[in-house]
């Protein structure tokens, strides 16, 4: 934990050093200033390089404030945010005030400033206790040292980033209903142009290109999170100064890539489970704004949109029913005849030349030519009329959709919890060694009187949700195929424990596997290629089910994936139906534009991503991102 006080005076800056422009956020400053004006205190979100600390700061600075600074982590606890008293001053002269060091919270609190939390959902939920009173009643009372009341201009301010899943979990209903919120996204390109050339003075194609580039970054599947502006700004000026170097007229092909390893190579980080560095993706995008035959890179794409990040869900429209007719009979057949099955996939009378005939060894080499077709194909026989081929088939589809499931292990994700432990690790809890102590003859405690605080360790149960309507068949049923056997074979192989459920749904909901009791993956698989819907699609019922599961998991977070358009024509808005779910993920197969935005739309609701899948590739990838 990293606590600063940035002194901001009459918000004349420090000499020699001008103050970071601000560019456009003239909506997101005018909340924030009113915010603090009126007593309010407030959580600034967004992801990294948005201008969260560039905007408290040039508002402090306006308002004659200074700034106490706290980088909030996992190790953050009570007693480094409150303060405690020295050990060694108790010892000798017992509990004075004199004795106790202020923390970063009380040093804000007594002069008035503002408390800037840094990355609040990374901080335990024990230490963010703390702030309930304080938020609240503007005090805090403090064990042997009484009460502390805050000065009457001291206001809390948190960022916190919602894009990195790995050490964060969802801050408690106590700590959000007492803040404001404002949600600070990538601005567009024309504004990320204008912070680039303020910051480095470069202007024009290698401007254009820095910035370009830069975005790309954020929408390319292989990479789970791209570069914040800053990285446009350092890919700027090591261009330019390295084409310098190299005397050229104008920047060179060769000379941008080199430019573009250094800036941006270490800032985006590569999706778990894609078998890619970060230079072969820079390169990839790299091709697509400066093609290697041309001498200048392409004139900068104007609609943008690329990079920009998600805000609050649309109203209305893209949870609804739009763009899904209500499913036909002949949509959802039970069986395929070998008629039906040759005429859908090429590939089917190599693989099945006889009647109750499954050759695997030509159904491998149909896979290793076209995964997808091949995938799409073993999906379908799995409910053909051939009732050999039928169970021939979904034997098989346990063996491959299991090993093309295969994801990265999954890891604990959310703060750990602290508690009280006898001689081992982490901070010294004074009150509880003193209270406990029995002084021999030595009056010193041994290392086994001390009582410290560590960590436990974060539980999660994941529920898997998978839509049978008419809609799916084929690759879709592959795809929801391959992320069941990914979800399953994580809770076997990751450190955490997931105590995966699955179920599958249409117009009704059926389960597949129960929260907690493990089902042979081959067998469960099989199954799941055997289902097909009918009717209509209630994704209400299906969520309001897998609540009701979760919640008999003993867990700290309980987290859904459902695999799904989105799309419904029956039952309740799926918004209406998030109680108890943590968090809510949404793999959408083979979308297309609705289907998206409904998605995107329910997993924004649900505090979760939105990841669209085409081919079976994308799913472990997808899946370690959420699990990881």
């Amino acid at each position: 934990m990293t606590s600063t006080t940035l002194p901001t005076g009459n918000g004349a800056p420090a000499a020699g050093k001008q103050p970071v422009p601000i560019v456009g956020l003239k909506r997101e400053r005018e909340v924030l200033t009113v915010a603090l004006a009126t007593g309010r205190h407030v959580v600034i979100e967004g992801p990294p390089g948005t201008g969260k600390s560039t905007l408290l700061r040039s508002i402090a600075r306006d308002a004659g404030q200074h700034v106490v600074f706290v980088e909030g982590n996992a190790e953050l606890t009570p007693a480094r945010l409150i303060g405690a008293f020295d050990p060694s001053q108790v010892l000798a002269e017992g509990y004075l005030p004199a004795s106790f060091v202020d923390g970063p919270l009380l040093n804000a609190m007594r002069e008035g400033g503002l408390l800037y939390l840094e990355e609040l959902n990374r901080v335990p939920e024990e230490t963010l206790n703390v702030l309930i009173t304080v938020l609240t009643e503007g005090e805090i009372a403090v064990p042997r040292l009484g009460t502390v009341q805050a000065g009457p201009r001291f206001r809390l301010i948190a960022a916190m980033n919602p894009f990195d899943a790995i050490g964060t979990a969802r801050v408690s209903q106590a700590i959000a209903d007492r803040m404001c919120r404002v949600v600070l996204g990538y601005q567009d390109e024309d504004a990320e142009r204008t912070i680039t050339g303020s910051v480095t003075g470069v202007q024009g194609p290698v401007n254009d290109l820095a910035v370009g580039l830069t975005r790309s970054t954020r929408a390319h599947r292989d990479i789970r999170m791209g570069s914040s502006v800053r990285g446009a700004i350092d890919l700027a000026l090591v261009l330019t100064a390295l084409s310098e170097l190299r005397g050229e007229e104008k920047p060179a092909r060769e000379t941008a890539r080199d430019a573009a390893h250094a800036a941006l190579s270490g800032r985006i980080r590569i999706a778990d489970g894609v078998d890619r560095t970060p230079e072969a993706v820079i390169d990839e995008l790299l091709e697509r704004l400066w093609p290697e035959e041309a001498d200048e890179p392409d004139a900068p794409d104007q609609d943008g949109d690329s990079g920009k990040a998600e805000g609050p869900p649309p109203s209305g429209g893209a949870g609804q029913q739009k763009g899904k007719d209500k499913p036909t009979p002949s949509r959802g057949q039970r069986t395929m005849g070998r008629g039906e099955l040759g005429s859908r996939h090429e590939q089917f009378e190599d693989v099945s030349p006889e009647l109750g005939e499954l050759d695997a060894e030509a159904f491998d080499a149909a896979l290793a030519e076209n995964p997808e077709a091949a995938a799409a194909l073993l999906a379908d026989l799995a409910v053909a009329t051939d009732v050999q081929l039928r169970a021939q088939a979904r034997k098989l589809a346990g063996r491959v959709f299991i090993q093309l499931g295969k994801v990265g292990p999954a890891k604990a994700r959310g703060t750990r919890r602290i508690a009280p432990t006898k001689g081992g690790e982490g901070d010294l809890d004074l009150d509880r060694t003193l209270d406990a102590w029995q002084p021999a003859v030595s009056r010193r405690p041994q290392p086994e009187d001390l009582v410290t605080r560590g960590w436990t360790a974060h539980r999660r149960a994941v529920c898997l949700v998978v839509d049978i309507s008419g809609s799916m068949q084929g690759l879709a049923v592959a795809l929801a195929a391959v992320a069941a056997s990914g979800v399953v074979l994580a809770s076997e192989t990751g450190g955490a424990k997931l105590e995966p459920g699955v179920l599958a749904f249409g117009s009704g909901v059926r389960t597949l596997q129960r929260q907690g009791v493990r089902r042979p993956p081959d067998e469960l698989i099989g199954e799941l290629v055997a289902l097909r819907g009918h009717g209509t699609t209630d994704i209400a019922a299906a969520l309001r089910e897998a609540s009701r599961q979760l919640a008999g998991a003993v867990a700290d977070e309980r987290m859904v994936v459902l695999l799904s358009d989105c799309l419904h024509t029956a039952g309740d808005e799926p918004t209406t139906a998030l109680g108890g779910i943590d968090r809510l993920h949404v793999l959408c197969p083979l979308p297309d534009e609705d289907a998206e935005k409904a998605s995107a739309a329910l997993a924004a609701r649900g505090g979760g991503t939105c990841q669209p899948v085409r081919r079976l590739a994308e799913v472990g990838p997808a899946l370690t991102r959420i699990l990881a």
